[in-house]
């Protein structure tokens, strides 16, 4: 059960629907009011700052999909944020990442990755989220691998997905019908 009260599309504002209408027409699809997005339209000034981050974040980087979310199954299992740790593990499975290394990334336990790249994303995001810096060496590998840009969209989609599972769990924004809870035991 949500913290914030039931909001209806019919109820929005003018500010508010141009956030709902932005994101319904973009590449995330028809989202709704859920997960963040319901939050965000709340307070449009900050919001739709926050969704076009987001949306830059996901769909105009050069990074592949399979990276993005493996470092977006991290930051959500670090902060075990349910609506998104349960959304991201069916998009990186759908980009290729086995079952076996999303559990294991919700587990907290070291995942066997099938490539230098995943395992790289997921050292990134972890030393960010648990050091809150990198060392030298996963930063050296980092600029080989994607290059100044490269690291600099990464790390992004990692602050991004910090926003998201801190606005999710403020406000205790609950997985959808249609997802299956990554944490159940938490509210």
């Amino acid at each position: 059960m949500s913290r914030l009260s039931l909001l209806e599309v019919d109820d929005l504002s003018a500010e508010q629907r141009v956030i709902y209408d932005a994101i319904q027409s973009g590449p995330r699809g028809a989202m709704g009011l859920a997960g963040p997005f319901g939050v965000w339209v709340r307070a449009p000034a900050v919001g739709n700052a926050i969704q076009q981050l987001g949306a830059a974040a996901r769909f105009a980087t050069s990074l592949d999909e399979a990276t993005k979310e493996i470092a977006i199954c991290t930051v959500g299992a670090h902060f075990k944020a349910k609506f998104e740790l349960a959304a991201h593990k069916n998009l990186a499975q759908r980009a290729g990442i086995s079952a076996e290394v999303t559990e294991a990334i919700q587990k907290g336990e070291p995942p066997d990755f099938a490539t230098d790249e995943h395992q790289l994303s997921h050292r990134m995001a972890s030393q960010l989220l648990n050091q809150h810096r990198l060392d030298d060496d996963t930063y050296r590998q980092g600029v080989e691998l994607w290059g100044e840009s490269g690291m600099i969209e990464l790390v992004t989609v990692i602050g991004y997905y910090c926003i998201v599972s801190l606005t999710l769990n403020t406000f205790e924004i609950p997985v959808s019908d249609a997802m299956q809870d990554p944490f159940p035991e938490l509210p």
